[in-house]
Parts: structure tokens; sequence; C-alpha cells
């Protein structure tokens, strides 16, 4: 007749953080790329979630890369610190240098990175990120392009 045990007051279905940040691209195109970056994760699991990335980063003559990558997210909390690890899918946008003649050509190449990174706890919704990236673009004139990116930023967390 009696039960001990209580029904949950509230729940959520996730948990989403969205922020940016400082990034920098070592390139296979030339030299040190530098730039910016946003994301989000929505963390809809406990240490599970998906993970959204934007990043552009330039170098010299007009040269860029920016990207666009979705993908999974893996992550545990000890404290304050939530380590992670990802594995995205996207599309990426290389400007190649300006010619003599005023043309540029600007192609898009499809994506694969890995990388990981840590989220800092400031404030129940403020977090500081240091993120690494590794990225593999396919058939990157003829060849493939693999930069890799690190993002140093801020994000919010919804409530």
């Amino acid at each position: 007749m009696l039960c001990g045990q209580a029904i949950p007051t509230a729940s959520r279905s996730g948990d989403l953080k969205i922020g940016g940040g400082f990034s920098t691209a070592n390139s296979d195109y030339g030299p040190r790329f530098n730039g910016g970056g946003a994301y989000f994760d929505y963390d809809f699991l406990p240490h599970i979630g998906v993970t959204g990335e934007f990043h552009f980063v330039q170098g010299p003559n007009n040269l860029y890369e920016k990207t666009y990558e979705v993908g999974g997210r893996y992550y545990r909390t000890y404290g304050r610190i939530a380590p992670f690890a990802k594995v995205l899918y996207g599309r990426g946008v290389f400007n190649f240098p300006t010619l003599p003649d005023g043309f540029t050509a600007n192609l898009a190449y499809n994506l694969i990175a890995v990388g990981g990174g840590a989220d800092f706890k400031v404030k129940p919704y403020l977090y500081v990120r240091a993120d690494w990236e590794y990225q593999e673009w396919f058939n990157f004139a003829q060849s493939s392009l693999s930069p890799s990116i690190l993002t140093i930023g801020a994000a919010y967390r919804f409530r």
C-alpha cells in the first residue's frame, strides 16, 4: 500500500554548452594559421554527447582554412575538470593563394577529425576549454591535407 520511492520532480533531456575561442593551426600547406572557432556540446547521456565545431584560420597571401564538423564525444568528470575525446566528420574549405592576375581558387573537401581536450568549470554556467584536433582532408590537391588545430576558449552552459 505504501511506496518508499519518490517520483522525480524535475528532469531534463540533456546538457547544452555553446562557446568559442582562439584557434591556431599547423597546416601542411604553409606556416602557422591563426583565427577563431565556435563550438557546441550537447550531452544527452552520462559521458556521451554530440559536438559541432566551426574553425576559421588564416595564413599569409589570403590563404585560409574553414571547417564545419559534427560528431560524437565521450567525456568524464573529475571534480571541476572534464576531459573528453571526440571523433568528427565534416567539410573543409581551402582558399588557395591569390594569383598575380587577382584570381583565387576556393575549393571544398570532406574531412574526418579526432581530438580531445578538457573543460574546466569556473562557475556552474561558465567553462574554460583547451582543445586539440587532428584533421585529415580527403583528395586535397591529389594528396591530402592534415592540419592540427589547438583552440583555447570559453563556453556558456545553459541550465
